[in-house]
């Protein structure tokens, strides 16, 4: 009998796969006794390895799956933690803080305080009532001016126009002796002589 691969060759050993023929260099042992042509060898051998890659793969998956559904690295310990004292933070400030102590001001002694503090407030109410101004002072309290109800004659030392082409100008009623007078409008400070007046 001939190999298969090599007719002009004896055949010595038969393949256990394929039943064929082989000789001695074409042969493979696999087992004591047991022998693969060239061909199978190669398919067994590839396709042996294949397999155990996918399965190496398949449990390296599975391992680090499993690792990372119950290993706490510190990471996870420290975030957990963070979020802890903050929510304890803003719960203690929303809830258990002290409110701020309540300052009075003197408004008959702080006039020109008083002067710039309404001023932001006409800018606010300006910015959000649809750019209107308002008609008096006493319409900015309590929203756009936080003033006690018994501090509220202390706008009528204030004198406010409503412009129709500058928008407004605001003034002292009475500057202090031997100083100028603060006019603000919204193109900026303008300063005078008398009650109101521009020089």
């Amino acid at each position: 009998m001939k190999c298969k691969n090599h007719p002009n060759r004896n055949a010595d050993k038969f393949c256990a796969s394929c039943n064929i023929p082989v000789c001695d260099d074409c042969a493979e042992e696999v087992k004591p006794g047991q022998y693969l042509c060239f061909n199978c060898a190669m398919l067994q051998t590839v396709s042996g390895a294949g397999g155990s890659l996918v399965e190496k793969k398949k449990k390296a998956l599975e391992k680090e799956h499993e690792k990372k559904k119950t290993t706490w690295g510190p990471f996870h310990y420290f975030v957990l933690l963070s979020c802890v004292l903050i929510s304890v933070m803003w719960v203690v400030i929303l809830f258990g803080g002290e409110s701020a102590p309540g300052q009075k001001m003197d408004y008959s002694k702080k006039g020109r305080v008083l002067l710039f503090m309404v001023d932001s407030s006409i800018r606010r109410y300006h910015h959000y009532e649809n750019k209107e101004y308002p008609d008096d002072l006493f319409v900015l309290v309590p929203k756009y001016l936080r003033m006690a109800k018994e501090d509220l004659h202390y706008l009528n030392g204030l004198i406010y126009r409503k412009e129709p082409v500058t928008g407004y100008t605001l003034s002292l009623a009475e500057s202090e002796p031997g100083s100028m007078n603060i006019i603000l409008s919204p193109q900026g400070i303008k300063y005078g002589a008398e009650k109101g007046g521009v020089e």
